[in-house]
């Protein structure tokens, strides 16, 4: 099985090094010198780590072949993607593969369907479910604690206890606060 470790971010210097945002919580074996990695797209790849270091909090990454910072350039926005056991589960408790997540039924804590994950977005602050409604519609919905109650991967579902509007429908919402406030439309 396949699992983004990376996603190569801007050239770093003039030697064909790039900055790199860490998408595993084991970057010092996934990403040590000597891996070899796939690549989306597949024509970037594979790619060969060389060398790596840590740069002002950052990680950088030079790849076997990228000399230049134009090579390095070519490479932006280039996620990386290593070969894990299928079996293999992440050490912590409240941690998962975004394979172990897509895919699960998103329902809130009443039963409420809201739909099924499509996939996980990796922002630097925390990730979203990007969640696809039984209409077709996506809702985005944090991954934090407050928000999502449960994962049960027996179950395969994610139970939520959203906000106020998180994933209510702007209509639902402007009906409420009309009936709230006692106006009419009509």
């Amino acid at each position: 099985m396949q699992l983004v470790v990376a996603r190569i971010g801007r050239a770093h210097g003039i030697k064909g090094e790039v900055t790199v945002e860490v998408r595993t919580d084991e970057p010092e074996l996934r990403l040590a010198p000597g891996a070899v990695l796939a690549t989306d797209p597949a024509s970037a790849g594979p790619l060969t780590i060389e060398t790596g270091r840590v740069h002002s909090g950052r990680l950088l990454l030079r790849f076997e072949g990228v000399r230049d910072r134009t090579g390095a350039e070519a490479l932006r926005n280039t996620l990386l993607i290593a070969e894990v056991d299928p079996e293999e589960l992440p050490e912590g408790e409240d941690e998962y593969y975004d394979h172990q997540l897509v895919d699960l039924d998103v329902v809130t804590a009443d039963g409420t369907e809201v739909g099924r994950i499509t996939e996980i977005s990796h922002l630097p602050t925390q990730d979203l479910f990007i969640v696809e409604r039984p209409d077709g519609s996506e809702v985005m919905i944090p991954f934090v604690e407050e928000i999502v109650a449960e994962i049960d991967l027996e179950e395969q579902k994610a139970v939520i206890t959203p906000p106020p509007g998180l994933i209510d429908d702007r209509a639902e919402i402007a009906s409420s606060r009309d009936d709230a406030s006692g106006r009419d439309e009509s």
